[in-house]
């Protein structure tokens, strides 16, 4: 029993970790890049569009799909490891 309150603490913790990181992550691309950066990326062009602008509208966009998927694919293989999988 007492294994088992610290498999899923340690499942949660790592959660949690997860978590964390890839919403810093999204953070980085959303804000940082989208409105702080924006002046000093817009020096360089993606598709024609200035990458400030791309980034504010499209990037952090395209970022959020790919953190979700990221997010999905990390959280099967934690979920397999600790044996709390719903296959």
């Amino acid at each position: 029993m007492e294994n088992d309150k610290k498999s899923m603490r340690e499942y949660w913790r790592r959660n949690i970790r997860l978590l964390l990181i890839l919403l810093g992550l999204w953070f980085a691309v959303s804000y940082v890049f989208g409105i702080l950066l924006v002046d000093e990326m817009n020096a360089f062009r993606l598709g024609g569009f200035k990458l400030g602008f791309w980034f504010a509208q499209q990037g952090a966009i395209y970022a959020f799909v790919l953190i979700i998927f990221i997010y999905v694919w990390l959280m099967n293989r934690l979920d397999r490891e600790f044996d709390v999988n719903e296959d």
